[in-house]
């Protein structure tokens, strides 16, 4: 880098926060704050009991403005808790936000050496000093501002994508609501009646999907996917891949039922999870919307059969690349349930063992006597937990629906069709909230629970006909009982769904549990580390619909005032390049993670250029330079060297 400049002397605030007693149990805050005073540039000390407080923040305002003040260092607590805080009292008081520095001496020092409370002072002085050694040159920044475009990319069409679209249409912005299957509604269009509402999904998919019809800024593309996507918040220029249905209105309902009945090709049916036969061409449910059949390419042998029988069938019709610019982009891809391995508990091995999705969709399709593969059912054993709270496996999360849902479906079996034994073999029944009453119901109406732990699981054997299965049962003092049924019902979890090309594309952050990832659960739970790339549903972890309606709700307050005012203030705790020093080698282009580094011409030839939007200030690419010619602002290498020198003295 260029030469560094002469720094001029500030005259620094020094607040210490006891943090009532979680840093003062531990870090001597008098001594502390009796030490820093004779710190150079320090013009004052002071020891609050909490910094954040209404009336403290107001102490320091006055300090500024009375002393006066240049720049201020609040030690404290976690900047991810405060940062913002302390910015808005400095600006308050008049000085530049980022001539503050927030220090944590309470997870780095007084917590972390609780054990130890000389140790955790003496560290406490040091970040302290290190923390007055950056500000002493922290320079004011002001934010970089962009233009943004007042529209949405959303994808995926289940609930909460298709209630996001509906509220920002409703707010004004343009939508593009896009899913790679080729009807709306996700997992919810599969399940008949619901948990504590009995609506069916059926009912909630077509009142959402009828909501988006009737918004005109709403674009619908189905059979879609992402192939490419550049940009950053608030100008996001994303393709997308349309696949055709390859039929085209009008679409006559008699010739479409005679060239389904012709078409050859019979596969299983993924909407009732292989219980089912389809045709390759195909709209066999009510649920499904858009209302209108498609001709699944992947198994076509293009005989032209149905051709001859439904006018509306176009198999020439070819893929459209669309272009989409949009200022945010939603994630609300869903989820997938659990697929048992074979021999799981029977599954795939005995024929009476199935999943808990195969059971909701073999009740929406049986009328009068409830049975399976022609066999009267009269006993039905659901097993918990296969596919979450797996100690030993890859799902250590509970899925959080399972329990509900499998005590719903047990209510219909005894209500509407009259199956007497239901038994529940579980490690803990987990119904929160309100849903606790199925559980009671379902109790009092006869259903039997026995509960296993981990490391024992139950064992499920052929029995004749029937399936004998056998539980060392806790709540007995691990008695073991042994019970026939009919039909087992593996009670699944769920799990994320493979996206691997649109997080290759899109730089996804992913979690533990392969769910996609928030920058904090409570603070900031949709938005992730890319700015402008925002979550709900199930693609961030296991929820219910009211939990997923909720993050999609959160997800649109959190964007719309920031897209609906025509531009975006962002961090400037920025990457800059020195043009004069850069000779481009495209290093710190290859060590960026979010894209934000681009090769330009200048008069000296090819150098490095930061693009702002994209770039988060992260530091990946200052150390790989050889020339030094890129540096962060507000972290810049001589901050950072002058709090290595305060830190070692």
């Amino acid at each position: 880098m260029s030469k560094e400049p002469e720094s001029k002397e500030k005259r620094i605030g020094v607040y210490i926060c006891r943090c009532g007693s979680n840093i003062a149990d531990y870090v001597d805050v008098e001594k502390v704050c009796t030490e820093i005073k004779n710190e150079k540039n320090v013009r004052l000390s002071r020891v609050m009991m909490f910094a954040c407080a209404d009336s403290s923040q107001k102490d320091i305002i006055a300090d500024i403005r009375n002393e006066p003040l240049d720049a201020i260092v609040v030690a404290s607590c976690s900047p991810k808790l405060h940062l913002h805080t302390f910015r808005a009292v400095a600006e308050r008081g008049g000085l530049n936000p980022f001539n503050y520095v927030q220090v944590n001496i309470r997870e780095q020092s007084s917590w972390a050496h609780s054990d130890h409370p000389d140790q955790a002072t003496e560290k406490a002085l040091d970040l302290i000093k290190a923390g007055i050694a950056r500000v002493s040159l922290s320079e004011p920044l002001n934010p970089i501002t962009i233009p943004a475009e007042n529209s949405v990319l959303i994808l995926g069409a289940g609930v909460a994508g298709m209630r996001s679209a509906i509220e920002l249409a409703d707010l004004g912005s343009q939508v593009y609501l896009v899913d790679r299957e080729f009807f709306v509604g996700g997992r919810v269009a599969q399940w008949g009646k619901m948990a504590t509402t009995d609506q069916t999904g059926e009912e909630l998919v077509k009142s959402l999907y009828q909501q988006i019809r009737n918004r005109r800024n709403i674009k619908v593309y189905t059979g879609a996917h992402v192939i490419s996507s550049k940009g950053s918040i608030g100008n996001f220029d994303v393709q997308i891949k349309v696949i055709p249905r390859y039929v085209e209105p009008p679409c006559d309902p008699e010739g479409f039922s005679k060239a389904m009945e012709a078409c050859p090709v019979t596969v299983d049916d993924e909407f009732n999870f292989g219980l089912t036969k389809r045709k390759a061409i195909f709209h066999n449910f009510r649920s499904e919307f858009p209302a209108f059949p498609v001709i699944d390419m992947a198994v076509c042998t293009r005989c032209g059969i149905c051709a001859r029988y439904c006018q509306g069938i176009n198999l020439d019709q070819k893929e459209e690349i669309v272009q989409i610019h949009a200022g945010t982009i939603f994630l609300a891809t869903g989820f997938n349930p659990y697929e048992p391995r074979k021999g799981e508990f029977g599954y795939g091995q005995l024929p009476n063992v199935i999943s808990l999705q195969q059971l909701k969709r073999l009740l929406e399709l049986t009328t009068g006597e409830f049975r399976f593969r022609d066999k009267k059912i009269g006993s039905v054993a659901f097993i918990y937990c296969v596919g979450s709270r797996q100690m030993d496996g890859d799902n250590k999360y509970c899925s959080r629906y399972c329990c509900t849902s499998a005590i719903h479906a047990a209510l219909q079996l005894r209500q509407e069709f009259h199956v007497s034994n239901i038994y529940h073999l579980n490690k803990g029944i987990r119904t929160y909230g309100k849903q606790e009453i199925l559980y009671e119901q379902s109790s009092r109406a006869g259903d039997i629970y026995l509960q296993f732990i981990e490391d024992e699981p139950p064992v499920v054997e052929a029995n004749g006909e029937k399936a004998r299965l056998t539980i060392n049962d806790i709540l007995s003092d691990k008695h073991e009982i042994s019970l026939l049924a009919d039909l087992v019902v593996l009670v699944t979890g769920m799990v994320p769904r493979e996206n691997n090309d649109l997080n290759r594309i899109l730089k996804v952050p992913i979690g533990k549990d392969k769910f996609y990832n928030e920058i904090h659960p409570k603070l900031r739970p949709v938005e992730t580390v890319i700015d402008g790339l925002v979550i709900s549903g199930c693609c961030q972890g296991p929820r219910n619909i009211h939990e997923s309606v909720g993050s999609a709700l959160a997800e649109v307050a959190k964007v719309y005032n920031v897209i609906n005012k025509g531009e975006i203030q962002l961090e400037p705790t920025l990457a800059v390049v020195d043009p004069a020093v850069c000779e481009w080698c495209g290093k710190c282009a290859e060590a960026c993670p979010f894209d934000a580094i681009e090769k330009v011409q200048a008069e000296k030839g090819w150098v490095a250029q930061v693009i702002e939007g994209n770039c988060k200030g992260c530091g990946m690419c200052t150390p790989v330079c050889p020339t030094n010619a890129i540096d962060i602002k507000g972290y810049s290498n001589r901050e950072i060297r002058s709090m290595i020198v305060a830190m070692s003295a």
